[in-house]
């Protein structure tokens, strides 16, 4: 008698051992769409288990098992990966340890504070918007321990690739960029922009506007030394590109003299020297094109009338004047062309 209550103590022990088992290892994730799972600053443990099920459709009483065994009560902010089939019990360990999936984030050019805001609101958590980072960006006692202020702060936003954590705050991304703009200002770089009597953020503001005047990577050395040319003899820079950014609309395709008279900082055309800040977020190529810019008496480039990119660079202003008015001759006849191309399709389609 008692040999069979002990086996049959130990059958039931098996069964519920079992049963305890299967609620934690059984496949409870359904994901074949490869989402991602985000848990937001704020967020207990019960909107999780909601959002979970209402995503992934989880198995309830397995979740809720798995917490208990793990004691798990207080989920961690981030952005989770679950592969699809994935368990309870590997699901709460995961959203236990915080284990996140980091965040790719991709820098090209970014004109401004506030469009660079924009994208990193949408990119990462910040109160579900970019008010956080926009805010940061603009406060000068918080920009202090990167050296720069609000005008000079996008100095610092290197283009490059990073990868961050989703739930990370607008200080944390703006230290790991501030890191990797010190790396790049290794020794070297700051002697040769002593060299050239400027600090590494007026470098970054010149190659800034030379990242806006082309894309032609063969040009940037001599657009660089046209003008150091003009800074050295109190020439004002006269940079279209400062005039679009003076006036905040990038989409100016020619530049008149109505757009020169912009009162602002930032139009070269009204004011000498520097901007007080970068126009945009310029290559590292062109920032050393800048330190390694040549030597000439160059003080005036335009566009050349072959339209391929390049630019004309001139010593005196009559030979500049004579490049820009075949520049000129040659983007009237395009346009001219243009319009009675379209002119002619209106007649077909009509």
């Amino acid at each position: 008698m008692k040999k069979k209550i002990i086996i049959g103590l130990f059958i039931l022990f098996a069964a519920v051992a079992g049963y305890l088992g299967f609620q934690l290892l059984q496949t409870s994730v359904s994901n074949p769409k490869k989402e991602y799972f985000y848990v937001h600053t704020g967020d207990n443990l019960d909107s999780v288990k909601s959002n979970l099920i209402k995503q992934f459709s989880i198995k309830q009483n397995g979740f809720d098992f798995a917490c208990k065994i793990l004691r798990f009560k207080k989920p961690k902010p981030g952005r989770y990966k679950l592969p699809d089939g994935m368990s309870n019990l590997k699901l709460v360990r995961l959203l236990r340890s915080g284990n996140q999936e980091l965040v790719k984030m991709t820098i090209n050019k970014e004109r401004t504070p506030e469009l660079f805001a924009g994208k990193m609101g949408k990119k990462f958590d910040f109160d579900f918007d970019s008010l956080q980072m926009i805010n940061f960006l603009r406060n000068n006692d918080a920009l202090k321990k990167y050296n720069v202020d609000t005008n000079t702060v996008m100095a610092i936003v290197m283009p490059n690739t990073y990868f961050a954590k989703w739930n990370s705050s607008p200080e944390k991304i703006m230290d790991q960029l501030y890191a990797s703009y010190q790396k790049f200002w290794n020794s070297e770089r700051k002697v040769k922009a002593d060299s050239l009597q400027l600090s590494p953020l007026q470098v970054i503001i010149i190659a800034s506007i030379i990242d806006e005047e082309t894309l032609k990577k063969s040009d940037k050395g001599n657009i660089a030394s046209t003008y150091l040319n003009r800074l050295r003899i109190g020439m004002p820079l006269q940079a279209d590109p400062t005039v679009k950014y003076a006036m905040k609309d990038f989409s100016l395709k020619r530049i008149l003299s109505v757009h020169l008279k912009t009162i602002s900082p930032y139009n070269t055309y009204m004011n000498k020297g520097l901007p007080p800040g970068p126009i945009c977020t310029p290559q590292a190529e062109t920032i050393d094109a800048v330190l390694n810019a040549p030597k000439t008496d160059y003080l005036y480039f335009v566009a050349s009338s072959q339209f391929d990119g390049s630019s004309i660079f001139t010593t005196n202003y009559n030979d500049h004047l004579k490049y820009a008015r075949l520049y000129q001759q040659e983007l009237t006849r395009r346009m001219d062309s243009s319009k009675k191309v379209n002119a002619q399709k209106n007649v077909s389609v009509q």
